[in-house]
């Protein structure tokens, strides 16, 4: 039995080959499996507003997956299917973008080493992230705050504002 992790998608331009963001979305499933991860879940494709300078829509998605290998790995891999589908990582961050993955939780609790810190560090207050999260991992919990997708979600949509994540010694309590 292999590591699981939550993954989010996200797409706000179209594919050569693929076509629309959504239609990349669910290419990116299969990208995963291709590379050695089991998806266990998928949600359904939401579309949402785009942060910072870009004017178009995204396609969001999360995504359960089993793979055999610690996070950074994790995001190796995932960092190589972005790269496959066009992705390149200079210049201006939140731009238009093919192909979005994030490592958000990992059912192992926290890491934190340059380059990748889980749970992702702002996807409590991404309703973007929470949305999609919650149709395949609502019970899973933030190692920091001890709280479930679900909770996250619900204190984020409602109209008292965003989660405090704290420091807490629950890290290794994460995961479903």
């Amino acid at each position: 039995m292999g590591e699981r992790y939550l993954v989010a998608l996200g797409s706000n331009q179209r594919h050569h080959r693929h076509g629309s963001p959504r239609a990349v979305l669910v290419a990116a499933l299969a990208a995963l499996e291709r590379s050695g991860m089991a998806v266990l879940a998928a949600s359904p494709i939401i579309t949402s507003r785009p942060l910072g300078p870009s004017q178009r829509t995204y396609a969001n998605a999360a995504a359960t997956v089993e793979a055999q290998c610690e996070p950074l790995e994790l995001l190796e891999r995932l960092q190589a299917i972005e790269a496959a589908f066009g992705r390149r990582r200079r210049g201006q961050r939140w731009r238009a973008r093919v192909l979005d993955l994030d490592l958000v939780l990992w059912a192992g609790g926290c890491w934190s080493e340059p380059g990748l810190t889980v749970p992702h560090p702002a996807y409590r207050e991404r309703a973007f992230v929470l949305a999609p999260a919650r149709a395949v991992a609502r019970n899973w919990r933030d190692p920091l705050s001890g709280r479930t997708v679900q909770q996250l979600h619900a204190r984020l949509t409602r109209r008292h504002g965003l989660p405090k994540a704290r420091q807490s010694p629950r890290c290794a309590q994460a995961g479903p």
